[in-house]
Parts: structure tokens; sequence; C-alpha cells
């Protein structure tokens, strides 16, 4: 089963933030490639848990994929990230 998610990727300090919302999973790495790598590793281990136990199909209905196709991507398309300014 494949996966089409999203990353964001950000620089917290001295260390790289890379988060995944549709499962809202995160992990961190001292380079943008460990970041990367790492949550990978987590959203493996998460999805595989709840394989598991039993639980995969509620987390991915919850998360709003879409089942019917071969690699599972969410209902709605990601349009972009553009960071805005708002003055009050």
């Amino acid at each position: 089963m494949k996966f089409r998610l999203t990353e964001e990727l950000w620089k917290e300090g001295n260390m790289y933030v890379s988060y995944c919302p549709e499962l809202d999973i995160a992990s961190c790495g001292e380079t943008v490639d460990q970041a990367k790598k790492n949550l990978k590793e987590v959203i493996l281990i998460n999805l595989e848990e709840a394989q598991k136990i039993g639980t995969l199909d509620k987390l991915l209905q919850e998360a709003g994929f879409d089942k019917t196709q071969s690699i599972l991507a969410l209902r709605k398309e990601l349009v972009g990230f553009t960071p805005i300014e708002v003055a009050l």
C-alpha cells in the first residue's frame, strides 16, 4: 500500500522539523535529509502499529484518505503554501 502525504519542513534553532499534517506526525533532525528520513520512519512505525492492532482503516478514514485508488491520497488536493501578513 502506498500513500501520498504532505511534508512541511522548517528550521527551529539548529534543528530541522518535518511534519505530516494528514497524520499529525512530526520528527526532526540535524539536517533536512535527516529530518525527512526520520519522518518517514515515524510514519511507517505508526501505520504498521495501527495495522497490527486493527485500527488502520479507521485512522485512514478519519484522516480523509480515499481508499479507492492504488496510491492512497487525501480527497482534497493541496494547492500550495503561501506566507501572508496580517496587520492588527
